[in-house]
């Protein structure tokens, strides 16, 4: 099976929000409600102090605990790519997959009684395109391919965790970051905007 993922360029990151706003315009979301999601942290103190964002959502991991967590067989990954995807028909909404998540990615959704993901525009994959947070970001600082094409093209300086995020070993995400230097920071506070 082939996987799919996500690459993101933080050094170029400037925090426009831009994919996040592309996301919840083409899946029609409601407020609060969001599949990706950017967070500002600022990190160091005086006299060294510094800012980073990070743009994330659903990892599509190679061992997704959401989908181990699924009673119903609603969360499940595509074997033509390894997204990890869902089925609203067969959701009970008993959300053990947000529980089981520790990226916490699904989210319930009140109205309808069930759960809702980001399923990387897989309508748009299938017909050769790109997700819409692809292309939707101003500076590219994202990508979306085969993890293995990914990684050649944005060379070995990428890493799948960072201080702020669960280890990579619990989830195996599908996910490479080319990271700043202050996200290694041990002093970080998460800006609300």
């Amino acid at each position: 099976m082939s996987q799919y993922g996500f690459y993101f360029d933080m050094t170029k990151c400037i925090g426009c929000r831009t994919c996040q706003i592309a996301c919840k315009d083409k899946n029609r979301l409601e407020v609060g409600t969001l599949f990706r999601e950017v967070k500002t942290f600022e990190t160091g103190s005086f006299p060294s102090p510094g800012i980073y964002h990070l743009s994330t959502t659903c990892n599509h991991c190679k061992n997704p605990k959401c989908v181990e967590g699924c009673p119903t067989g609603a969360m499940h990954k595509l074997e033509a790519n390894g997204i990890v995807d869902y089925d609203p028909n067969i959701c009970i909404g008993c959300k053990y997959c947000i529980w089981n998540c520790p990226y916490e990615v699904p989210q319930y959704i009140e109205e309808k009684g069930i759960i809702n993901k980001c399923d990387a525009c897989k309508d748009l994959v299938a017909k050769g395109k790109n997700p819409v947070c692809v292309d939707s970001c101003i500076m590219r600082c994202i990508d979306f391919g085969e993890l293995d094409d990914l990684k050649r093209k944005y060379g070995e300086d990428v890493v799948s965790e960072l201080p702020i995020l669960p280890s990579a070993s619990i989830t195996n995400p599908s996910v490479l970051i080319k990271p700043r230097k202050n996200a290694y920071s041990k002093i970080y506070v998460e800006r609300e905007v």
